[in-house]
């Protein structure tokens, strides 16, 4: 089956227009929507149950994993491409498992990301050589993921009981900013609760316990 139907589903404007710029060098002449969140791209894909969504994850408000792969199996007729940079290696290697999901790094070229494009436009599943490579490496020989400087000083604010709001204030950065960071960190650590995050914290010395229990 074939979809006329492509859902932008990024909050980059210049992943956003690079996009349509393939698609158009690929000869698609079908239609294109944006979605600003999940809320609208659900709306979208109730109207349009075939399309083809190319999503960055990261940049989006799915919550986790799970909230991703509910909506896929509600729209099982979607066939999914996830356009991201810095998926974990546990996100990776379950989603490579999800038969509607193809997989993209942001950093690929652009015969690969035209590609895959046209694959997922066909319902063919396609992952990029680097997510292979880095997925079929061992646990133990692939490089640990560690935080940014500033994820780093974010989740010390987190783990000292700081909303995200008060985070923003304090950095002098947007609430949508902080919220990013605070999704990648839970990311890369695999934790899913402030709870499981202010522990690492606690046990990497970010935070000190005697500041945390004050």
């Amino acid at each position: 089956m074939e979809s006329s139907i492509y859902i932008l589903a990024d909050n980059q404007e210049i992943t956003k227009a690079g996009i349509r710029h393939l698609l158009k060098e690929a000869g698609f002449t079908g239609q294109q929507f944006e979605a600003k969140d999940k809320k609208a791209l659900i709306n979208l894909i109730s109207g349009y149950a075939d399309a083809t969504v190319v999503l960055d994850y990261t940049l989006f408000d799915f919550a986790h994993i799970e909230d991703l792969l509910v909506v896929a199996s509600r729209f099982s007729e979607v066939h999914w491409l996830l356009f991201s940079d810095e998926l974990s290696f546990t996100f990776l290697k379950r989603m490579m498992l999800e038969k509607s999901f193809s997989i993209l790094l942001k950093n690929s070229t652009a015969e690969e990301i035209k590609r895959a494009l046209v694959m997922a436009r066909f319902r063919e599943k396609y992952i990029c050589p680097r997510v292979t490579q880095f997925v079929t490496l061992s646990k133990e020989n692939r490089e640990t993921e560690t935080l940014t400087l500033a994820e780093k000083e974010i989740l010390k604010l987190i783990a000292l009981g700081k909303s995200v709001k008060e985070i923003a204030e304090e950095r002098f950065s947007s609430v949508h900013t902080i919220t990013t960071h605070k999704k990648n960190i839970f990311r890369k650590l695999e934790v899913n609760s402030i709870h499981e995050a202010t522990k690492y914290a606690l046990r990497s010395g970010l935070v000190d316990s005697t500041d945390y229990y004050i």
